[in-house]
């Protein structure tokens, strides 16, 4: 195999792989946006704003318990929606999608009103539409020596 061969190949192999990367992070972004909308539901106070993001067979883990199904989770999370301020806020620090683009995984800091760190949430998306991606798991961890 001559030089020019080796490189044309390797560029064709270089464009392929960055080809199928593009449809994931545009995923991505995607889900980051849909996470910090979810997110703004609790800064706006809005519960049944909230609830639209969460899947009817949404799963939601805290503490020794869980939460099965979107009436439940909206239920237990009723009270964090009371009040003029909110008890925490969250942001996406990562986001991965599967290559078939079905689910992604976000997490990130949670962090009470003065901004501190206190926990951090994993949340599994799943894409029940295109463009329309709802919570299918979602567990929140103290953040360690916090």
């Amino acid at each position: 195999m001559n030089l020019r061969n080796w490189i044309s190949g390797l560029l064709v192999s270089i464009s392929l792989g960055a080809a199928a990367q593009e449809p994931t992070m545009d995923l991505e972004k995607q889900v980051a946006d849909h996470e910090r909308a979810f997110a703004r539901t609790m800064a706006d106070r809005d519960a049944a704003a909230f609830a639209e993001f969460v899947s009817t067979e949404g799963v939601f883990l805290s503490g020794p318990g869980r939460l099965v199904g979107r009436e439940a989770v909206v239920a237990a999370w009723g009270p964090y929606f009371e009040g003029e301020t909110p008890p925490f806020s969250w942001e996406p620090e990562t986001v991965v999608v599967l290559e078939s683009g079905s689910l992604a995984l976000s997490t990130g800091p949670v962090l009470d009103p003065e901004g501190n760190k206190v926990a951090i949430f994993t949340t599994t998306w799943r894409q029940e539409e295109p463009g329309v991606w709802r919570v299918v798991f979602d567990r929140g961890n103290k953040a360690c020596g916090e």
